[in-house]
């Protein structure tokens, strides 16, 4: 079918559902029908990095801040160990199995790569814009770099970043091995600045992204202050190179890393402050979390994942489970601590859930509404979670119990260890996966293990668009 006529096709799709369900009142800009949504994305944010996560030297007094007077999740998971898979699942509610976002061979998308994010997989963006809302993407993308895969062709509005992480485009003269990283120059990867579709500068001056992308979501915030908006900030940091602006240059004392944190937590204060300055606190909903676990292999350059095992690229629990706080004044009960299952996957059921939207039935989708759970204490409806790494399902959790039939190290074990009868794990008891009670609870194995393989059983497998 002509790309055109299915987006056509889709629009009406939509479009249905949309006036079939509760529209956003916008005649009434100062109390609309359902809230404002942003969607703060660090990238490679560990799990222990962060004050009210216990990190004992890098200060975060705003998202401290944020996770007093909101709710901060403890259980709460990204639905891959790399960047594009995880981002792909964040915004259609999909494992990346399903749509082809994923890769044994090509991790991720790069430079060179010829596709990204289907015309067919239907956005958060997307549902938000039907619903009369104003959207708008900040920051990394990584979901395919050519026109027809940018976030114009996914829902958003507009658009301000860089099309992938910052460590790619890396130039001839740059120094080799992990100098370049180590002692970093904006100079040494020619990452285009993109506003839209047009790049706006090159090589871009990555010292400044985290305080030019806050500045664009104030911006945005501000100028759509009269109608309801969705806002996905997806910040290019502390994945490595590390750069801060100068004066954040020494500020912590965790070095070059802390100095990152504390700068993207300052973010988090601007525009928290920005909304509560244009009267849009109550009426706003923001989430802050990571894209997945901590880069370990980059030393003090890597962030941390805590008392869990291991970091990004792995399924161990470092890989995925991530920091999450989420901000509704006068909504969620303030300085709750959610010890249940969520994940990134979530979010799109969420939404659906926010709008009184009925969620699409022709696609599987492996979204849960977390509307209960956040606004009214309801028990977490997710109680299994997958593991993936890249194309391989290699785990499963239900509710304490973790079951691993293949593990890798995220980057440093070449080949992944099979285990033919399993490890098993209580995470409640021991989140740091060091205890294995396989042969303790055999009967425990044989029904995750049979579930694991339900699951895949249930999978259309689908062609990679990142090989």
């Amino acid at each position: 079918m002509d790309p055109n006529n299915f987006r056509a096709l889709r629009w009406i799709a939509l479009s249905g559902v949309a006036l079939a369900t509760s529209f956003v009142d916008l005649g009434r800009a100062d109390e609309p029908a359902a809230p404002n949504v942003i969607v703060i994305f660090c990238d490679d944010l560990g799990y222990g990095d962060l004050g009210c996560y216990g990190h004992p030297t890098i200060r975060t007094p705003n998202l401290d801040r944020m996770a007093r007077e909101g709710a901060r999740f403890t259980q709460f998971y990204s639905a891959a160990p790399v960047c594009t898979p995880s981002r792909a699942a964040l915004l259609t509610g999909r494992l990346p199995i399903r749509n082809g976002m994923t890769s044994a061979k090509r991790r991720v998308l790069f430079p060179d790569s010829l596709s990204g994010l289907p015309a067919d997989e239907i956005t958060v963006a997307e549902v938000f814009r039907e619903h009369g809302y104003a959207t708008a993407c900040v920051g990394k993308w990584h979901l395919g770099h050519l026109p027809q895969f940018l976030p114009s062709a996914h829902g958003f509005d507009s658009y301000f970043g860089i099309p992938y992480s910052n460590d790619m485009d890396r130039i001839a003269e740059a120094p080799g091995g992990r100098e370049a990283f180590l002692e970093p120059q904006s100079r040494y990867w020619n990452v285009p600045l993109l506003r839209d579709g047009e790049i706006i500068e090159r090589p871009a001056d990555q010292t400044t992204l985290t305080t030019r992308y806050t500045d664009e979501s104030i911006r945005f915030i501000r100028e759509h202050r009269e109608r309801p908006f969705f806002l996905y900030l997806a910040h290019s940091m502390p994945h490595v190179p590390l750069f801060v602006t100068p004066a954040s240059r020494g500020r912590s004392a965790r070095g070059l890393y802390g100095d990152v944190i504390e700068e993207l937590d300052d973010s988090v204060g601007r525009i928290l402050e920005t909304l509560v300055d244009q009267g849009l606190a109550e009426r706003t909903l923001v989430l802050f979390t990571s894209d997945n676990g901590p880069w370990l292999i980059f030393d003090q350059h890597g962030g941390s994942a805590g008392l869990l095992r291991d970091g990004k690229g792995s399924t161990w629990e470092g890989g995925m489970r991530v920091p999450a706080i989420v901000w509704w004044p006068g909504k969620i009960e303030p300085g709750r601590v959610v010890t249940e299952l969520a994940s990134t996957l979530d979010l799109f059921a969420t939404v659906h859930g926010l709008l009184e939207a009925e969620l699409p039935s022709d696609r599987a989708l492996d979204s849960f509404d977390l509307t209960p759970l956040l606004l009214e204490g309801a028990p977490s409806p997710r109680e299994e979670m997958i593991f993936y790494r890249d194309d391989t399902a290699t785990a499963i959790r239900q509710g304490p119990w973790k079951l691993h039939l293949e593990t890798q190290d995220g980057y440093r074990q070449s080949q992944a260890v099979p285990h033919e009868n399993g490890m098993l794990f209580q995470l409640d008891q021991d989140p740091s996966e060091r205890y294995d009670l396989a042969l303790q609870f055999p009967d425990r194995v044989t029904k995750l293990r049979a579930a694991l393989e339900a699951h895949k059983q249930g999978v259309e497998r689908v062609p990679s668009r990142l090989e």
